[in-house]
């Protein structure tokens, strides 16, 4: 009582008060605010896990990560910082290409043909693709990786319905959706993989995994190597609800 903490909860943390299990709570570190706080288990636990757990990334290595300007791109990008010579490509929105410019190596416009950039700056692909999108860039993923990389889909966000998406964009992002192959993904040597951090701790009971992650991602946060990057706060009255995710 009285500790100052950040949490995973499943769904309605938009709340004033929020109740989850203690052992998904986790003490916030002396030196971290609370808006930053706020940004960092999710963020900074699904990119380490999707990076270190699932791909395995070692030095040398290259990656692709799409969405380069929001909270799990930038975590990508910091974790990639701690592992020497790892170059980092990333797609994001032009708008936002200032802000970030310095924390990838390589950035693209998403909008432009970014699988024929990755290629002019290394013709073999890249070892790791972090896809939060989905829709036809699976298939430009998947393209893009060197044999034994890893493909990982974290998201679909251009598969969300709401009031900016209509039923007939869901469709067509559904069946642009690159259909894969077992027998091609051994031939080729690559590998495909998916990722929940939600699932993982509410529906498949690996909250001590995750506490062992956080563990270390406040090391590095004690260290300096990484750190949440806040972009604006807002009061909970000026939340409002565009879409369900």
């Amino acid at each position: 009582i009285g500790d100052r903490v950040m949490a995973f909860v499943n769904y309605n943390a938009w709340a004033e008060v929020v109740c989850t299990p203690l052992e998904f709570v986790y003490k916030i570190p002396d030196d971290m605010s609370f808006s930053e706080a706020a940004a960092f288990p999710m963020n900074f636990v699904t990119a380490y896990m999707m990076l270190f757990e699932v791909a395995n990334l070692r030095e040398g290595m290259s990656v692709l990560v799409h969405s380069a300007g929001g909270g799990v791109g930038q975590a990508v990008a910091q974790l990639c910082s701690t592992v020497p010579n790892v170059t980092v490509f990333g797609t994001a929105s032009s708008f936002k290409h200032e802000a970030i410019k310095d924390s990838v190596t390589h950035l693209f416009d998403r909008n432009a043909d970014y699988v024929q950039e990755v290629k002019k700056i290394s013709p073999d692909g890249v070892d790791i693709v972090l896809d939060c999108l989905c829709g036809e860039n699976t298939g430009k993923g998947l393209s893009l990786l060197k044999p034994l990389g890893t493909y990982i889909l974290y998201g679909s966000s251009n598969m969300v319905t709401g009031e900016t998406k209509s039923f007939f964009s869901f469709a067509k992002s559904w069946w642009q959706v690159e259909k894969v192959n077992p027998i091609k993904l051994y031939e080729e040597n690559k590998i495909m993989a998916g990722f929940s951090l939600l699932n993982l701790l509410f529906k498949q009971n690996r909250s001590g995994l995750i506490h062992n992650i956080v563990d270390k991602l406040i090391k590095l946060y004690n260290e300096k190597k990484i750190k949440p990057l806040v972009d604006s706060l807002w009061a909970l009255e000026e939340v409002r609800w565009l879409s369900s995710f």
